[in-house]
């Protein structure tokens, strides 16, 4: 039975390379070792193109090709490592914010961006990438992500499963039956809180009084711990501890990546309504992007020549998702339909009726003024 001792996490949060990209340590007291060259380099890589798909998703919806998008600009080292760290037979559990770890993650960008386009489906296939619909709701699929971990866990199965929220959804009750049946029944979940010290426009200091938000996981009987989440290599280390863990049976973990949103909360946002531009300035120093890249600079592990070639191939992605998004796709309106209820209700079938007949009139005027314009 672990020590209240045993479940808190570092006093100071996991750090491998500061902002200024200078190395602060190589191990940590836990265990955690800075990961190796060919890990730091797919890391950057990750975050370069997948900072360009969330740029690039940011002005389609200002094109009108999305709904809504929020993003992930800021906390790219949380999306893409912890991404990177997951098994293709493990279970993903995302929020709105993260269209970014699922294209890390091998989802093709197009369907990732098909809910936020306001289609009623997710666009992937959940069951074949092992990855949930993008949820709104906060919170709501953590019971989810502690059911599954527990399906797996007895079906004998060392996969394990990760599950994504923010800073706000600590506060919800959702968050606290999720992590109790995790500890309770022992499910291989790591829950990670992105905390970018926003609940959309309530900052962390009106949501929680806690020294950091991974002491929540005390109460649970879940050991916890902290992260400076805009160190893409501590991010990663850590992760694969938890991860670790869960398959070897040793239960749930709660990380807390300390972050920042950089962009508003989504497109209908105004965060200047909440925020200083001195408080924007102030992480944009601490870019996840640029504290890697000027350590693998500094080691000799990249050039400029290499770092130009990634930003190419990042505008290349970038070019075939317009082109692809740019497309009209037909949708039958009557798809609305589909997959509501197992045996539709007399309700369902009699609204599905009176569409169809719209759909049918709709055609046969149509076809008369064809007609009429051909005498």
């Amino acid at each position: 039975m672990p020590t209240p001792q045993d479940l808190l996490p570092s006093s100071e949060p996991v750090q491998f390379i500061a902002p200024g990209g200078e190395l602060t340590a190589q191990t940590h007291p836990r265990g955690y070792r800075l990961p190796e060259a060919d890990r730091l380099l797919a890391l950057h890589r990750g975050m370069v193109l997948g900072r360009r798909f969330d740029k690039q998703a940011t002005a389609l919806t200002k094109q009108g090709r999305l709904a809504v998008y929020p993003s992930s600009h800021g906390q790219d080292a949380c999306q893409v490592a912890c991404a990177q760290a997951l098994r293709e037979d493990d279970w993903f559990f995302p929020t709105y914010r993260d269209s970014m770890a699922l294209v890390t993650r091998g989802i093709d960008p197009v369907e990732v961006l098909t809910l936020l386009k306001g289609d009623w489906h997710a666009g992937y296939d959940v069951a074949a990438t092992r990855t949930a619909p993008q949820c709104t709701p906060l919170a709501t699929q953590l019971v989810h992500a502690a059911g599954t971990g527990s399906a797996l866990a007895r079906k004998g199965s060392d996969a394990a499963v990760l599950a994504f929220i923010g800073d706000g959804a600590t506060s919800e009750g959702d968050f606290h039956e999720g992590l109790n049946f995790a500890a309770v029944f022992n499910a291989p979940v790591v829950f990670v809180v992105q905390n970018n010290t926003y609940a959309i426009s309530v900052p962390l200091s009106k949501q929680t009084k806690a020294p950091s938000l991974a002491y929540k996981g005390i109460g649970y009987g879940i050991p916890s711990e902290q992260v400076d989440g805009n160190d893409a290599a501590a991010v990663a280390a850590v992760m694969d501890a938890a991860l670790e863990r869960a398959r070897s049976g040793g239960g749930p973990t709660l990380l807390e990546l300390h972050t920042y949103r950089m962009d508003a909360h989504t497109n209908a946002d105004d965060a200047t309504r909440y925020r200083e531009d001195s408080e924007v300035e102030g992480w944009v120093a601490k870019d996840p992007i640029v504290r890697l890249e000027r350590y693998l600079l500094s080691q000799g592990l990249l050039d400029e020549a290499a770092v130009e070639a990634i930003h190419a191939e990042g505008e290349e992605q970038s070019a075939r998702l317009r082109e692809r998004m740019n497309a009209d796709v037909q949708h039958d309106p009557l798809e609305l339909f589909e997959h509501v209820f197992a045996e539709p209700t007399p309700q369902l079938l009699e609204q599905r009726a009176v569409v169809e007949a719209e759909l049918a009139a709709a055609r046969a005027d149509q076809d008369h003024t064809a007609q009429e314009a051909t005498r």
